[in-house]
């Protein structure tokens, strides 16, 4: 995605609440990559149409750490924007929301707001933010053509998905894209399969941030080791890609929409960028989350979309609460829809997917429909090893045993954890 020079600073939340002309002038931080920038237009433009009174500046600011600098810094300074866009989840924990952040706990601006995303953006029971944009689903990207040829049906377990796979490598179709040249893309299998590892032990996330709960060693939750162990398998039985070590993440995703591979556990925001080339992706990719052990407990984990906050040093309140109320509406998720195609679900009552939503969107739809969706584990917890895709690559591989490559997380996992000074540790 194309990225944007960083504009000029602007008013950041100071001077009085009305011009004389009685308009407010908002000042709003958002990210640089095009479909942020892109979505951030679009919910200043609606608001702005639908309340002429209130005037809304953009500014953008760098992705990485160099963004989540900018955003610490001005907030320990007091120059924020009346308004800014950030990440949901663990990343928030560092902003120390309860002295930088408006409270929005029981405010009406949350009114919309799907109960089952509060989580990612409360600290100490303290709700702080509303979605920016849709979720999105991480698991199994499938074939749906090719399913529909073998006549294969989704699977709930994990002994039907390799069952599935056995009958696609069979017609002569890789049963299973990796491509670890973009190694990243090597950990959905660990990370796409929380769900069910929140499944099998619901407290997992919070004994897992305290040090109690490991990958490798945690009877309660053979879920959690399972999750590199379904990395081996894959690779014992062959049903990678040919050259899958050197393969990119655009390779992979050309493979899955031509047919010539069934399935490719990744994240459905990866998706639109291919619809230019392969706009049949929009129908023939479909999305499950990845199988368990039991079917009556099947599910998928997803990814929430990133907030938008007020901080505590805006002197436009009033305005700012409600940018953010139209933000987390119907209304707000429509502007969206009608600039960026959406991945997944908006996470706002009474917002629906458009009726030409991509197919993929609207599996992950039907997950959160029943119930069935759990946060990936970062966004429940603040401790994310920054080794975990070179480990998942050798398990992947087959330098690695499964048990092996745990082990090795957990390693990993406890330096980041000692890094951040969490207790337990």
């Amino acid at each position: 995605m194309a990225v944007l020079a960083m504009a000029a600073l602007t008013s950041c939340g100071s001077g009085s609440e009305q011009a004389a002309d009685g308009t407010v002038t908002l000042s709003f931080m958002t990210g640089s990559d095009q479909s942020t920038v892109d979505t951030t237009k679009a919910l200043a433009n609606a608001f702005m149409q639908a309340n002429p009174k209130i005037k809304i500046d953009i500014e953008t600011q760098p992705g990485g750490s160099e963004g989540d600098n900018i955003v610490k810094t001005r907030l320990s300074t007091g120059e924020m924007t009346d308004v800014f866009w950030y990440n949901s989840g663990s990343l928030l924990q560092a902003l120390n929301p309860a002295q930088t952040l408006v409270d929005l706990t029981g405010d009406p601006v949350l009114a919309n707001v799907q109960p089952d995303y509060l989580p990612v953006v409360t600290q100490g029971d303290h709700a702080y933010g509303v979605p920016a944009s849709a979720a999105s689903g991480g698991g199994i990207l499938y074939n749906r053509k090719v399913y529909e040829k073998l006549g294969l049906q989704v699977p709930k377990t994990w002994a039907e998905f390799m069952a599935n796979n056995d009958k696609i490598q069979a017609a002569g179709i890789t049963p299973v894209i990796s491509t670890f040249k973009d190694s990243w893309t090597s950990q959905l299998f660990v990370l796409g399969d929380f769900y069910n590892v929140q499944a099998s032990m619901p407290s997992f996330a919070p004994d897992y941030t305290a040090g109690k709960a490991k990958f490798a060693s945690t009877p309660a939750a053979p879920a959690a080791l399972a999750s590199f162990q379904h990395l081996a398998d894959v690779h014992a039985k062959g049903y990678q890609n040919k050259g899958f070590g050197s393969a990119t993440l655009d390779q992979g995703l050309k493979l899955l929409a031509d047919g010539k591979g069934a399935h490719y556990p990744m994240l459905t925001a990866i998706l639109p960028p291919v619809l230019k080339t392969s706009p049949q992706a929009a129908t023939d990719v479909g999305f499950f989350g990845i199988p368990g052990t039991d079917a009556a407990k099947n599910g998928a984990t997803v990814w929430e979309p990133p907030a938008i906050y007020i901080p505590k040093t805006t002197k436009k309140l009033d305005a700012a609460k409600k940018f953010l109320a139209f933000v987390a509406s119907p209304a707000g998720a429509d502007a969206v829809t009608k600039a960026v195609q959406p991945t997944g679900p908006y996470r706002v009552k009474g917002a629906k997917l458009p009726d030409n939503a991509i197919q993929a969107a609207k599996d992950v739809q039907a997950y959160i429909d029943k119930g069935a969706t759990s946060p990936a584990l970062e966004f429940v917890s603040p401790i994310k090893g920054p080794s975990l895709e070179q480990i998942t690559v050798a398990v992947g591989s087959g330098l690695t045993a499964p048990a092996e490559g745990a082990a090795q997380y957990d390693k990993d996992v406890e330096k980041q954890a000692k890094q951040l000074g969490l207790q337990g540790w």
